[in-house]
């Protein structure tokens, strides 16, 4: 491979505002994406892969390149070259890549890998975090599938077509897909590709969803014309799948804190053909009120730490920190007491994350049931989804039932 200068720069420009300003990595990799409208799919693909791979590895890259945060264009320059060295990848006679080590690059490489917080580039909290909660063996694993990249799978949106003509149609556009065993409505890319692009995508035939998030709707067992409350919309990918598995009948509530994210989820709602769903910002404590008793069916998506899609949010492991994840399940506590209020006598309720560690997902759903309020509502099922498992995102879900 042939480095090409001015997409290193895109890359170093991106790696410098996610480490040292605090940026998102994807709002980022968005931006630089739109620098030049000469680049074609591998030259997006370049930059795009590279700033996360980077991102990914930032702790095993910074020990080995011997720099510290915040980083300068120089250190950002010595991060790539251990990436490009580690890759197999020529360096080119730039100034940025004199006096590279490469044959220590590797050495350190080799050394580094035999301890797990620097092989799988990962914060020592962290670490010691996730091996407390699922024990070292699992967590080894875990992190290991957690740092691999995350493939595309697509969810049919059954309001407009079906598998079997969405995978024709995406084919006539020469994106290859396959199906995916237990998983009803999911179709995984064969190789990456722009989808976003395509007709079929225009046509609001298809979401993009991990395996493992799709589940979530299928766990709270909807049918047409029942009224159910998605309390954590978000930008609404659940609600739509809610929604095409209640044709489109019924009433859907999709809430959230953040009217940005609901006002994206109008503009998927439109495009997917959904019109069962009312939008609602809980601004106060009054929209959740007029809804106590009120829903057959409630989702509580709840925030969590995010511990299982560090596939797709490499720059998480460096965003977080140890007192975010103390709040998160005090958050999380609170959310199942008043959410799980509007449930009527008899309806059914999903707890939710897409968090790996037990204390934001069972342990969570147990200290709900022995409270006051809990002890109204019977456990009928869970899931615990790991990475290294499932290959797909790490997720929980629980059933509920309120007592009749």
């Amino acid at each position: 491979m042939r480095l090409h200068r001015n997409l290193c720069f895109a890359v170093i420009d991106g790696l410098i505002q996610i480490f040292n300003e605090g940026e998102y990595a994807d709002k980022v990799v968005q931006q630089l994406l739109k620098r030049d409208k000469r680049w074609g799919s591998r030259d997006r693909a370049f930059v795009a892969e590279t700033t996360y791979d980077i991102v990914r590895w930032k702790r095993l890259y910074a020990e080995i390149a011997n720099v510290k945060e915040p980083f300068n264009r120089d250190d950002a320059w010595r991060l790539f070259a251990v990436w490009a060295t580690l890759k197999g990848i020529k360096l080119p006679d730039w100034k940025y890549f004199e006096n590279t080590p490469t044959r220590k690059i590797k050495g350190k490489f080799d050394e580094l890998s035999k301890i797990r917080k620097f092989r799988e580039s990962i914060p020592d909290w962290m670490d010691d975090l996730g091996a407390k909660e699922l024990g070292e063996s699992k967590w080894t694993k875990e992190l290991a599938a957690q740092n691999q990249q995350a493939e595309v799978i697509l969810r049919v949106n059954t309001l407009k077509t079906n598998k079997e003509d969405l995978q024709l149609r995406l084919q006539s556009e020469d994106i290859e897909t396959e199906f995916l065993p237990n998983h009803p409505s999911a179709l995984k890319l064969v190789e990456r590709a722009n989808v976003f692009k395509t007709e079929a995508f225009k046509n609001g035939w298809f979401e993009v969803q991990d395996a493992s998030s799709q589940l979530v709707a299928d766990f709270l067992d909807v049918k047409p014309g029942m009224k159910v409350i998605d309390t954590c919309a978000g930008a609404g990918g659940k609600t739509l799948h809610l929604a095409s598995l209640m044709e489109n009948k019924g009433q859907l509530i999709a809430m959230d804190i953040y009217e940005s994210k609901l006002k994206k989820l109008k503009v998927r709602a439109r495009r997917n053909g959904v019109h069962n769903v009312d939008l609602k910002v809980i601004n106060s404590t009054k929209p959740i009120k007029k809804l106590y008793g009120k829903a057959d069916r409630v989702l509580i998506d709840a925030p969590c730490s995010g511990l299982g899609v560090l596939r797709r949010n490499p720059d998480a492991k460096w965003k977080l920190e140890p007192k975010f994840i103390d709040n998160i399940k005090q958050t999380q506590q609170q959310v199942l007491q008043q959410y799980s209020k509007m449930l009527k006598p008899g309806g059914k309720m999903v707890y939710a994350t897409c968090s790996v560690l037990p204390s934001e997902n069972q342990k969570q759903v147990d200290e709900f049931l022995v409270s006051d309020l809990g002890k109204d509502f019977t456990f009928v099922k869970d899931k615990k989804i790991l990475a290294h498992e499932s290959g797909y995102d790490g997720f929980y879900m629980a059933l509920l039932e309120r007592k009749k």
